[in-house]
């Protein structure tokens, strides 16, 4: 194969490393891992891209359900029957439909933030640029919560949801930092109806308090354990400066990162960017109706795909 371009993308593996590419040797003060987290319409993302633009590090939106769409091929977005059979407007429009499209659409959504933070980790290890992202694979689960809370899904795809949780985030480093931006549920619907998607206007106040509960009494505490917590008003995250005095304030002493080498690096940027492998843990063989396929339509799918 003959290349006339004065770049060739070639995939990191064991020669690099023994030619000696090196994690550590790239990393900065700011070679870290961000999250900002909070409810729908907080102001996650203007945040995010402020403290990105900040400190030098890459901005990572949302991962939705187009993600993979988005970084493969040309970037054209395929129709529903190859995203997971899925989309936003259909929850809203009807949260408890009996199909189990709720759960479908989390499923893949949690698919697409596993991918997206295995990008965030093979930009950081062959970078040394950090990342600041909205929301992760950590934090999905905020919503299946809410969702079983509402009545949206049923107990069996919750404890297949954690079951495929804990396989497929266990072989990852958690985020440095989590920023919680807390706003009221009331304010929280107010910006929905004004700015929002018109079927997001449908949502209600009980499953938005959900969110809220889940984030503050099960996220908070257990990302905590691992990463640094920073929690601010929506006032207060208007004050990027603020928050910017309050990141270099702290101390990143505490989470497994501490305790990582080049060797071990050297191991987790193999495995990141292998994202078949990444995303192998969130399609466990779990007869779960609501996510299954029988045979003949997955093979109509499938090479149904490989035409477009």
């Amino acid at each position: 194969r003959i290349h006339t371009s004065s770049e060739q993308n070639l995939q990191y593996g064991w020669l690099a490393y023994m030619l000696g590419d090196r994690a550590t040797k790239k990393f900065t003060e700011y070679s870290k891992i961000f999250t900002v987290e909070g409810n729908l319409s907080s102001g996650k993302g203007k945040l995010a891209q402020q403290i990105a633009e900040k400190l030098g590090m890459k901005y990572f939106p949302e991962a939705d359900i187009h993600y993979l769409d988005r970084i493969t091929g040309d970037g054209t977005l395929l129709p529903e029957k190859f995203n997971g059979f899925c989309n936003l407007e259909r929850f809203y429009n009807d949260p408890k439909c009996p199909d189990g499209h709720s759960y479908r659409l989390q499923a893949w959504l949690f698919g697409n933030r596993v991918l997206q933070y295995a990008d965030a980790l093979e930009h950081l290890l062959s970078t040394g640029q950090g990342v600041v992202m909205e929301r992760s694979p950590y934090s999905d689960f905020v919503f299946l919560d809410a969702m079983f809370k509402q009545g949206y899904i049923h107990k069996r795809c919750l404890d297949h949801y954690k079951e495929i949780k804990e396989i497929s985030i266990c072989e990852f480093l958690p985020p440095h930092l989590a920023i919680y931006i807390d706003v009221p549920v009331p304010d929280v619907q107010k910006r929905i109806q004004e700015k929002g998607e018109p079927y997001e206007k449908k949502v209600s106040a009980l499953y938005l308090q959900n969110i809220e509960d889940a984030y503050k009494k099960t996220f908070l505490p257990e990302i905590s354990e691992t990463s640094e917590v920073l929690q601010y008003t929506a006032a207060e995250a208007e004050d990027v400066e603020k928050v910017i005095e309050d990141i270099e304030y702290l101390k990143f002493d505490k989470g497994p990162w501490l305790e990582q080498d080049d060797v071990s690096f050297h191991h987790l940027r193999l495995y990141v960017q292998d994202k078949d492998g990444v995303l192998d843990p969130t399609a466990i063989p779990r007869f779960i109706p609501e996510i299954t396929i029988g045979g003949n339509e997955y093979d109509k799918i499938y090479y149904e795909y490989r035409s477009v």
